[in-house]
């Protein structure tokens, strides 16, 4: 009896001195408010839209709302513990991991496809083949002119199109094609706000180039993933500096996988939550199975692909 008194009053002293102590300091953030949403750049809205679909569908923690807006934007807001969820195709820099950790958290970066960097023309254009060096003539300025390119053509002025002047593509082309130099040509080259746009522009205009995430182009009616939009036309690219119908591929999931397409970029979910919420359960189902399996079906390439490739010989009588 004795001991348990003490107990007790061990008990009211130690809840006494809780009481009268300090209150936690509250935190820098709102986690609730930052965990309700996730930021991508608008170019990955087809993919990332089913994959919410099917990931609330399987499971009941929370809602979780998409925010498309162009890469810079969606890792400031990363940055700035607006949403612990981020997709772009650049990793963190490593200022940004350093500013992060400073800050007592720990940033994960976790790839999940890959992604083919199309570029289209109008169907009315005869030119349907284009080396990775000629493209870096247009995006430098040194070729306005499609006759500097291809001198029977006569279609003028070369029309370039983005979807965002701060989209992924915009920076995929001035880190990997420009050597982090910036596009030039201001007469030219210019940017609308939506990847859709880019098509719309395209298709109504015959000098036009776009440049578009692949997964904007699939058409869904094929399961094969080997049509695309037939408004349009997907150029074919080479490694080579001269491109043909030969050695010039389309973003093709096959030749994704196997390199032959030179424009291929990978998506990353950056990922910032300090607890396992939402936004973790979702970044990670991007990775497991089922998520990968929609990730196929899009046409763009699982970054788990396991693809079996069968030679399959044509004969005609």
């Amino acid at each position: 009896m004795k001991s348990f008194n003490k107990f007790v009053g061990l008990t009211l002293i130690l809840g006494l001195f809780l009481a009268c102590g300090n209150k936690p300091k509250s935190l820098p953030y709102d986690y609730e408010a930052a965990a309700a949403s996730f930021a991508s750049d608008e170019s990955f809205y087809p993919i990332l839209d089913e994959e919410l679909e099917v990931y609330q569908a399987l499971h009941a923690q929370g809602e979780l709302k998409a925010v498309y807006t162009d890469q810079e934007d969606a890792i400031r807001q990363l940055m700035e513990n607006k949403v612990w969820l981020a997709f772009g195709t650049r990793q963190l820099s490593q200022r940004e991991i350093e500013s992060l950790k400073a800050r007592s958290f720990m940033p994960r970066v976790i790839p999940i496809a890959y992604d083919g960097l199309a570029i289209i023309v109008n169907n009315a254009n005869p030119d349907t083949c284009i080396s990775v060096k000629d493209f870096r003539r247009i995006l430098s300025g040194e070729v306005t002119n499609w006759k500097e390119i291809y001198p029977n053509s006569k279609l003028g002025a070369i029309d370039v199109v983005f979807d965002n002047p701060k989209s992924s593509t915009v920076t995929y082309c001035v880190d990997s094609i420009l050597g982090g130099k910036p596009i030039q040509g201001t007469d030219n080259i210019g940017a609308v706000k939506k990847s859709v746009e880019v098509i719309d522009w395209v298709e109504r205009h015959e000098n036009a180039i776009g440049i578009i995430g692949s997964n904007w182009l699939n058409d869904k009616r094929d399961t094969t993933n080997v049509t695309f939009k037939k408004n349009i036309t997907v150029m074919k690219v080479s490694r080579l500096d001269s491109a043909t119908a030969y050695n010039s591929f389309k973003p093709y999931q096959y030749y994704l996988y196997n390199g032959n397409y030179p424009l291929i970029r990978t998506i990353y979910a950056l990922l910032n939550e300090p607890r396992s919420g939402v936004p973790s359960g979702f970044a990670h189902f991007c990775r497991l199975p089922k998520g990968q399996m929609i990730i196929f079906r899009s046409g763009l390439l699982p970054i788990q692909a396991g693809m079996e490739v069968r030679n399959v010989n044509v004969t005609t009588e």
